[in-house]
């Protein structure tokens, strides 16, 4: 075996000891790592809208919400 498969294999193997000694540490990892990823996700996906909406929504039309005027 190569030594970069050997290190490669051990990093895995430490972070899989630290992440699973415990189980507090595995649920916290677990829960922690679910609201970041809906952090990342909501982020992305929120401004993928706001560039694909431009000038489509009510904040960006101006006579919207304005009555007229009879002169």
């Amino acid at each position: 075996m190569s030594t970069a498969a050997r290190r490669s294999g051990g990093v895995f193997e430490g972070l899989y000891k630290l992440i699973m000694r415990r189980n507090s540490v595995y649920v916290t990892f677990v829960i922690t790592g679910a609201f970041l990823g809906e952090r990342a996700v909501d982020y992305g996906v929120h401004k993928i809208w706001e560039s694909k909406n431009i000038g489509k929504r009510y904040e960006d039309i101006p006579v919207l919400g304005q009555r007229p005027t009879d002169e």
